[in-house]
């Protein structure tokens, strides 16, 4: 028999995380024949019954494992956890929210019992998405897929199947901090296929992802798989540093041209502000590259567990 890991991060999931649990075990048990199967929860610290509801369904079902986390490291990080401690020939995470649908769970294994290392999911028709984050959500992908040399298709979510070599690579060779996991899993190559399902509404509770987080999550991205903005500061830089160069000169020729220069405070008061904004904008972005590369140096390690159950 095959393994199959099942991993799913879990954040003030109450309301729902116990009829999540039984639609996945009632995929699982139409697979038993082939699969020897494990459901580890990662509870990224929350403050409501998560947690303890996990633990009785760990006391009634031992395929159930819980991997409860010391404080809230994030979604990624919960992800990778659950990475750590798989050792399925296949890994699917999804989300504990049922958005992702335990259905689609034997397509995915059928496609990979064909030879596929990855096989990802395109999101069609989101219940409950918003315009205001559809409309952010498509321009984050057209900035990032125009910066970046690794593509990342637009509707990929967190729902993916991923082989037990894949999964091998995650744990002993790619351990940056901050993981765009989306990018990473495109990054690694590999065999892949995708396959469509339509997101549902949530089965409870509310969504995780504020606006500052999709703009942090999405700055990480970009930090992540592009130096472009980096190459667009120079340029810029260089652009700048060129006008200046011709406000100098043509200056310059007043002052010969006329003795009774006016003072050009208006002037003055244009390309100071202009260059000081630019200057702020671009120190910021080098500031994200520098705050990436200090979370590498302190080398702290990506989550720290306080409980597991069910882990021999």
């Amino acid at each position: 028999m095959k393994r199959l890991s099942i991993i799913t991060p879990v954040f003030n999931e109450e309301k729902v995380i116990e009829k999540f649990h039984q639609q996945v075990t009632s995929e699982l048990d139409r697979l038993s024949e082939r699969y020897e199967s494990e459901i580890i929860y990662i509870v990224d610290s929350c403050p409501d019954r998560s947690l303890e509801i996990l633990r009785e369904i760990a006391q009634k079902d031992r395929r159930a494992k819980v991997i409860a986390l010391s404080a809230r490291f994030g979604h990624q990080m919960a992800l990778v956890a659950g990475i750590d401690h798989a050792r399925g020939d296949a890994v699917i995470m999804l989300d504990s929210d049922l958005q992702h649908p335990p259905p689609l769970i034997p397509a995915m294994l059928a496609e990979f019992e064909k030879g596929y290392d990855i096989v990802f999911t395109i999101r069609k028709n989101p219940r409950g998405a918003g315009l205001f984050k559809r409309l952010t959500s498509e321009m984050f992908y057209a900035i990032i897929n125009r910066l970046s040399r690794t593509p990342i298709l637009e509707s990929a979510a967190d729902f993916r199947l991923i082989s037990g070599r894949v999964a091998r690579i995650f744990q002993t060779e790619i351990r940056e901090r901050n993981q765009f996991l989306r990018g990473l899993v495109s990054w690694v190559g590999f065999k892949r296929i995708g396959i469509p399902f339509e997101a549902q509404a949530r089965g409870g509770g509310e969504t995780k992802y504020s606006v500052g987080r999709m703009l942090r999550f999405g700055i990480h991205g970009i930090v992540s798989f592009s130096k472009k903005p980096l190459e667009a500061a120079i340029l810029v830089g260089l652009g700048l540093a060129s006008l200046g160069l011709l406000v100098a000169v043509f200056s310059l020729f007043d002052y010969f041209r006329r003795s009774n220069l006016p003072s050009g405070f208006t002037t003055l008061v244009i390309l100071i502000s202009g260059f000081s904004g630019v200057h702020l904008i671009f120190l910021g972005i080098i500031g994200e590259y520098i705050g990436a590369i200090f979370d590498e140096v302190k080398a702290r390690p990506h989550y720290i567990i306080e409980e597991k159950l069910n882990f021999s």
